[in-house]
């Protein structure tokens, strides 16, 4: 079985991803939707939370070996920044969405250096957002940010066009597609509710919904 299936079926087991082609759930952007994932789920199973994290690890060893420091984004972000910033031994810090008002100010939590190489450390990629203002606010302090790891993506053209502005690359350890696979085979749906879920994904990546 691949990596990125046996990550769908981790996340399928710890009910970190619910499935509901008849009873949608509402997303808070207003977008109606057959998957709910909550990937704070997983940090509560050691097993699991430790399979996601030497994924994590295996993937900047593969794609942004030159890595320096780990950083997370908050708050999913953290936990899974930092066991994979102690399976690499690496220096760890998170990034805040926005600067603190009070207090430093800081935006960046941790001790970084300019022109430190960093990888940052994502639960879930949607649109892309959060992970962009990681970046952005990492390369303002004179980081070079070398790329971006998560542990789900869902595949949105939004999103790769919004890294692909950034100018900065992105590995997810699974995605939409693998996780109706490993929903079908562990029973978690019936193979014809996999149409209704094929043609909602189509719809919200071309920007129906």
């Amino acid at each position: 079985m691949s990596l990125q299936k046996e990550i769908a079926h981790a996340m399928l087991k710890v009910g970190a991803v619910e499935l509901n082609p008849n009873e949608l759930f509402t997303w808070a952007s207003g977008i109606k939707s057959p998957i709910y994932c909550d990937t704070r789920l997983t940090i509560s199973d050691p097993i699991i939370r430790k399979q996601i994290a030497n994924g994590l690890a295996q993937n900047i060893k593969e794609y942004f070996s030159e890595t320096e420091v780990v950083a997370g984004t908050a708050t999913a972000g953290i936990p899974h920044a930092a066991w994979v910033s102690d399976i690499l031994e690496l220096p760890m810090v998170y990034v805040r969405s926005k600067a603190k008002e009070h207090g430093r100010g800081n935006q960046i939590e941790g001790k970084i250096k300019a022109g430190q190489k960093v990888v940052v450390v994502e639960d879930i990629i949607s649109t892309g957002g959060s992970s962009i203002t990681a970046v952005e606010a990492l390369r303002a302090a004179g980081c070079e940010v070398v790329g971006v790891v998560c542990v789900y993506t869902y595949n949105l053209p939004r999103a790769e066009q919004a890294f692909k502005d950034g100018n900065v690359k992105y590995v997810s350890l699974t995605n939409f597609d693998y996780l109706v696979e490993a929903a079908m085979e562990s029973g978690a749906i019936k193979s014809e509710e996999i149409p209704f879920l094929k043609d909602w994904h189509k719809k919200l990546k071309a920007g129906e919904l």
